[in-house]
């Protein structure tokens, strides 16, 4: 029997399937990471999408290639990925239904559809008037991949959109600001989406002070992590109802059943879900396969954002 080429191990059916024909040569073997590696070695390994950096451990003792994820986040893959390995987050996977997600979840918020829906339940029709999306200044904190795939949805709305990003620059659009700038901003914008890796540096960015200088009703969405939102100063902000919410990701996570977040008419919640669209999955597919056609061809990976 010939040896693989390439041997992939992918954590179920779904992603093998998406991916199609592949180049002669490469073997693909399942595993959910729960529990031995059922091999030595692989080329690549693609942990499952969603839960803990934890199943890393599993990688102990198995020589890999690379480790090849299924979200853009990175944060605890460092304390969890055993020495000697090589990490690739998904870029160019979830940009598209994090901006959908972060569009829906800032017209929602905008346009009164949470009180539309509460109305509805309870058997009411009650019109009224709220804030539109065109005209208003909407604060973009992060300006990777997703910042800018939110721009790109932004602009056709009429908005005024100012982007905020690690350190300043310029592009064709003109001035990123840097995220020292952000004392002068906060009080010009009418929403803010938080969109920053989490990292020592922004947990906690958006504490008592970072809310108390944005607009009366101003809303917040959050599509990062849950950790870069101080939790207590967005409660104290929400329950005195001086400034909405809009949020994917929260701290703690899961949020606990009954948790006051819940019943605060002026924060929408949405459960993590920004990724978990029917447009991740040719996505991923896609990066994987260059991934494969890259390692055949003896070229670097792409992605590549910790090596242990």
């Amino acid at each position: 029997m010939n040896q693989p080429r390439l041997l992939v191990s992918v954590p179920g059916t779904t992603l093998r399937e998406a991916l199609g024909d592949v180049p002669d040569g490469v073997e693909f073997i399942e595993w959910d990471m729960t529990g031995r590696a059922p091999f030595e070695s692989a080329d690549i390994v693609v942990p499952p999408y969603m839960g803990s950096f934890d199943k890393l451990r599993n990688l102990a003792g198995v020589k890999a290639r690379l480790v090849q994820s299924q979200s853009i986040g990175s944060d605890g893959v460092e304390r969890a990925l055993p020495p000697g390995h090589v990490f690739a987050n998904a870029a160019t996977v979830h940009e598209t239904s994090t901006a959908e997600l972060a569009l829906a979840l800032i017209l929602a918020s905008q346009r009164g559809i949470p009180d539309f829906v509460r109305a509805a339940e309870q058997g009411h029709w009650a019109p009224a008037r709220h804030q539109s999306l065109a005209d208003r200044t909407v604060l973009l904190l992060g300006f990777g991949g997703v910042g800018q795939a939110i721009e790109a949805r932004l602009l056709p709305f009429e908005t005024n959109v100012v982007r905020v990003a690690s350190r300043a620059r310029t592009d064709e659009r003109g001035a990123i600001h840097g995220i020292d700038e952000l004392p002068e901003l906060l009080p010009t914008a009418d929403i803010v989406v938080v969109g920053v890796p989490l990292s020592p540096a922004t947990t906690g960015l958006v504490d008592d002070a970072f809310l108390e200088r944005m607009p009366d009703d101003a809303l917040l969405v959050n599509i990062a992590r849950g950790k870069v939102v101080d939790t207590d100063a967005m409660l104290k902000h929400a329950t005195s109802g001086r400034l909405r919410f809009a949020l994917d990701v929260t701290d703690p996570e899961p949020l606990p059943d009954d948790h006051p977040l819940f019943a605060l008419p002026n924060v929408l919640i949405s459960p993590h879900v920004g990724g978990a669209s029917t447009a991740m999955m040719p996505r991923m597919a896609r990066l994987l396969r260059e991934q494969i056609e890259r390692m055949l061809r003896g070229d670097d990976p792409v992605n590549v954002v910790v090596r242990s």
